[in-house]
């Protein structure tokens, strides 16, 4: 079993290359399809979509509620509904995006993502789940 594991990630730059390319495109697809299907069937119509397990066990929204709702507003190019609906979300896909084209492009290298970067993004993802479910904010920043 250990032969097959190192024949696996053992592969010469070029195939690192080109799987890392076909995950890209694979997760393109995926969000494409997932964008067709918000942007045809409304998700505040129930029994579409699948609930929030966190909300469904808290009554708080989690960092991705409203996703769905956001991604139907930007494909009827309602913006500032998005924004209600997950700012979050809406701010971090032209970074998103931009990650992507890199990927697909062959402009990323080998780049190690420091240790306070991936802390930063779990202390915003904490913060913007604490604030969007604060009593003063609910209805602005929420997915409700």
């Amino acid at each position: 079993m250990a032969n097959v594991w190192h024949s696996r990630t053992r592969q010469s730059p070029a195939q690192a290359r080109t799987r890392i390319r076909y995950e890209a495109w694979a997760g393109a697809a995926v969000f494409a399809a997932l964008f067709a299907l918000t942007a045809t069937v409304s998700p505040e119509q129930p029994g579409h979509y699948p609930t929030c397990p966190f909300r469904a066990i808290t009554g708080y929204a989690c960092p991705g509620c409203g996703s769905l709702r956001a991604l139907h507003d930007l494909a009827h190019g309602h913006f500032v509904t998005a924004l209600t609906h997950n700012a979050m979300l809406v701010m971090m896909l032209p970074f998103a995006t931009a990650a992507w084209f890199r990927t697909v492009t062959g402009r990323t290298g080998a780049v190690a993502i420091p240790r306070w970067l991936t802390c930063a993004v779990m202390v915003v993802l904490a913060v913007w789940t604490l604030v969007r479910n604060l009593p003063a904010v609910r209805g602005t920043l929420t997915a409700t």
